[in-house]
């Protein structure tokens, strides 16, 4: 945990003594082997990779701080295995995809994809090393195109949790896209509950996804719901009233609404576009990868471009005058020092989720038994979804924020009590 804050300027040109950055707050940062967070994270199903890109060679990657590698056998297992051959330290990544399983290039040993060693080539016929060894390997599946793994106690391992968005009655789900940020996972998953960045840093002239809606001032609201917490993002145009709410189920699912259509053609609920898991490949690197979906019919901009501001393919100056979340959120260092901070009230949802990290974070170091909800058959429900709904304004401003709020709460109150099957 942090323990010294950096002192609270109050005179010009102090800088000077300014200068001592803190450390960051380990608790939550910190997601390797044996560490808080990564013991955490290691309760939970993550994804790792799109079932699409498993072809005939194995895929290096690091998750949670782990040099592992996914590989789907000829015969359709896919394994998730450490890196390098138990035999003489090889990395598996120059394997040999089998049959079943993947063989070492080096000397031949061949791997199952639960770790067994089903051949030590070149080893007396009566040897029995490969019967008393096994090689380090996680359980890992394939759901809808995603490749997910457990990397944590085999006898905690929990049931595939199921979403109630992944069969959306009129929506079509498809995996994809990923893609990679050189910063810390916690900066990144935490702009999913800041709703107040949507009136700022996404109505700069010239960004892409820009609509007249957006600049409209915003009410903002918080609460928790039986699988995390929602923010409520709620706009009054005329007599129209738009509430947008957004998903963050811990430790690293958000999921969010689409914003592009103007508010008086919005006609019906819009489900999320999205579900994405915000998956630490260690300290200072982090992967987006999840699901995205559209209306029956429609296309997939997403599925090959992750976005506006969602990379740093643009020129650098371009980034400079028009940056997105990628500029936003990568740049606050490798790892935000939070105790450099200064929150406010538009970041009661950051704390919320924080908090609510910290608290899985400590159940977990308590013994407690901590993992998803939801399985197939009995998905988990969320609450992610916009909404348009005609109501005349209030007398006056102030009480018409005060209605906007109410109005939010009570729609996020309407689906937690009703548990709709969508």
């Amino acid at each position: 945990m942090t323990t010294t804050r950096a002192p609270f300027l109050t005179q010009k040109f102090g800088a000077y003594h300014h200068r001592e950055v803190p450390q960051p707050d380990d608790e939550l940062a910190r997601v390797g082997p044996g560490t808080p967070c990564g013991e955490y994270f290691r309760r939970f199903w993550q994804p790792v990779v799109m079932t699409d890109e498993l072809k005939d060679l194995p895929i290096r990657t690091r998750i949670l701080g782990e040099d592992l590698i996914i590989f789907k056998d000829k015969s359709g297992q896919i394994g998730a295995m450490e890196l390098h051959c138990p035999h003489r330290g090889t990395s598996l990544e120059f394997g040999i995809v089998s049959d079943r399983g993947i063989r070492c290039c080096y000397h031949g040993w061949l791997f199952d994809v639960d770790g067994r060693i089903m051949e030590t080539p070149g080893e007396p016929a009566d040897s029995t090393l490969k019967d008393r060894l096994c090689h380090g390997a996680y359980p890992a599946l394939d759901y809808q195109g995603l490749v997910f793994i457990y990397m944590g106690p085999p006898d905690k391992k929990p049931p595939f949790p199921v979403l109630d968005t992944y069969g959306l009655d009129g929506y079509q789900m498809i995996a994809g896209p990923r893609y990679n940020w050189p910063c810390n996972w916690l900066q990144v998953k935490e702009n999913s509950m800041d709703a107040a960045h949507l009136l700022y840093l996404h109505t700069l002239p010239g960004s892409i996804g820009f609509t007249e809606d957006l600049t409209i001032p915003a009410e903002w609201d918080y609460m928790d719901t039986p699988v995390g917490t929602v923010y409520i993002d709620t706009r009054r145009k005329g007599d129209k009233v738009w509430i947008r709410i957004a998903d963050f189920i811990p430790p690293n699912i958000h999921q969010f609404p689409p914003n592009l259509l103007p508010i008086e053609q919005r006609t019906e609920i819009n489900h999320p576009m999205a579900t994405t898991w915000t998956v630490p490949l260690d300290d200072t690197n982090t992967m987006q990868i999840g699901f995205h979906r559209t209306k029956a019919g429609g296309p997939f901009p997403m599925r090959t471009n992750p976005g506006f501001g969602q990379d740093d393919s643009r020129p650098y100056e371009e980034r400079q005058r028009v940056p997105g979340d990628y500029d936003a959120q990568v740049n606050q260092r490798p790892i935000a020092v939070h105790d450099l901070e200064h929150l406010a009230s538009t970041d009661r949802g950051v704390t919320m989720l924080r908090n609510m990290v910290r608290r899985g974070i400590r159940l977990v170091q308590d013994g407690a038994d901590v993992h998803s909800v939801g399985v197939e058959g009995d998905p988990a429900p969320t609450y992610s979804h916009d909404i348009v709904l005609d109501v005349p304004p209030a007398a006056t401003e102030d009480a018409d924020q005060e209605l906007l709020r109410e109005l939010g709460r009570q729609q996020v109150n309407k689906w937690i009590d009703q548990r709709p099957r969508l």
